[in-house]
């Protein structure tokens, strides 16, 4: 009070000034708010179209993803293991496997598993690409 008096201030004029500020304030607040939402929305969006929705049912054969190579890389291990079997299905993404030997059943995430195409088509793919890269010659290695 004293300090309004001393530099010759209205208290009236201070009182609106001040409510302007903390208006001023209060709207910039909320308009950052809107933009951390609307950012929010689209970081989802972007997220979620780079999902792919991968339908797996009973009996497909899938590759599991091992999470712990990455603690332990090694520039020639797989990160794949597997085949494993489809037992179940549920609605909300876990999936149960079973070892092909049929010994042990296991849920996991269905994010963590992809179709396991065979090494049949894989060989015909490689056997052509070598024929085609070396005219049909076969290969020697030794000397």
């Amino acid at each position: 009070m004293w300090a309004l008096k001393r530099l010759n201030l209205d208290w009236d004029e201070a009182a609106n000034l001040r409510l302007t500020q903390l208006n001023e304030m209060e709207e910039f607040w909320f308009h950052a708010y809107e933009s951390a939402v609307v950012y929010k929305e689209r970081m989802k969006f972007v997220h979620e179209k780079k999902i792919l929705k991968i339908e797996f049912k009973t009996g497909d054969l899938v590759l599991l993803f091992n999470s712990r190579l990455k603690l332990f890389s090694g520039k020639l291990k797989s990160k794949w293991s597997g085949p494993f079997k489809v037992v179940n299905v549920s609605p909300y993404g876990a999936v149960e496997l079973e070892s092909t030997d049929g010994s042990r059943t296991f849920k996991v995430n269905g994010q963590r598993i992809k179709h396991y195409l065979g090494t049949d088509g894989e060989n015909i793919w490689w056997s052509s690409w070598l024929s085609k890269m070396f005219h049909a010659r076969p290969l020697i290695f030794d000397r």
